[in-house]
């Protein structure tokens, strides 16, 4: 029984090498990229096209949400469900619910802050097919790898090794599942 192959991956000595064959990557046409170096490579993004970002829309959501929570929540009690006439005041006075519908606001903001940069990253990720390759070890030290996934349209195993091979890496290694 053959293991499904997940993708293939170049080792590269240093990070403009990998800036490069990932811009190279991208101008072939292949879309479904992953870079791995051990430190932040602020070139990547723009070679990789990462600018996509989902995690602010998350945020205001989450925000919104508990601002409505909180809002909602002090009027149902005080006028809807509790309604007590304190010394003739109005039984929906807004401007006490200020503090509450912050405070929910800014811990659901947060709240969703978290949860939603855990799911975006695909976190907790206890295992990757990546660690299959033996020299990936190294990406946590001084080595910096591209990956051209399976799935992506132009994957062909023979070709994309190939076209690795001309970007000059180190060494190019098939990522078993």
């Amino acid at each position: 029984m053959i293991k499904p192959i997940y993708g293939v991956m170049a080792e590269f000595d240093n990070p403009t090498a990998l800036v490069n064959a990932a811009r190279a990557a991208r101008e072939k046409g292949y879309r479904k990229l992953d870079a791995y170096s051990p430190f932040p490579i602020e070139e990547l993004n723009d070679a990789l096209a990462l600018h996509k970002n989902k995690l602010p829309l998350i945020v205001l959501c989450g925000g919104i949400l508990g601002g409505l929570t909180g809002y909602l929540l002090q009027y149902y009690v005080t006028v809807v469900y509790f309604p007590i006439n304190v010394a003739g005041r109005p039984l929906h006075s807004w401007p006490a619910y200020i503090i509450i519908t912050f405070e929910l606001t800014i811990l659901f903001a947060a709240t969703s802050t978290v949860l939603g940069l855990l799911a975006l990253c695909g976190l907790p990720m206890p295992y990757h097919p990546a660690f299959n390759v033996p020299r990936f070890a190294l990406a946590s030290r001084n080595r910096f790898f591209l990956c051209i996934e399976a799935t992506d349209p132009l994957f062909d195993q023979e070709r994309t090794c190939s076209f690795l091979e001309t970007l000059e890496p180190r060494e190019v290694s098939e990522v078993a599942h």
